[in-house]
């Protein structure tokens, strides 16, 4: 079973029942994960606020 590499805890997942795109909650610590690869299993960090960043980058671009 796959740990949250935040916080250590094992991340409850069932692997035969997950698909890419799927969101995984560590229930510790909160940090979310994509499943992006399911054989092996492969999970990235979901960035908060990255979008809101990418946003105002391009605003200022139009500037």
């Amino acid at each position: 079973m796959p740990s949250c590499p935040e916080c250590d805890t094992a991340l409850n997942i069932e692997i035969d029942e997950v698909e890419e795109g799927d969101v995984i909650a560590c229930e510790e610590c909160g940090t979310e994960y994509e499943v992006v690869g399911v054989e092996p299993l492969e999970l990235a960090r979901i960035e908060e606020g990255l979008e809101e960043e990418e946003d105002l980058l391009t605003e200022d671009e139009e500037e």
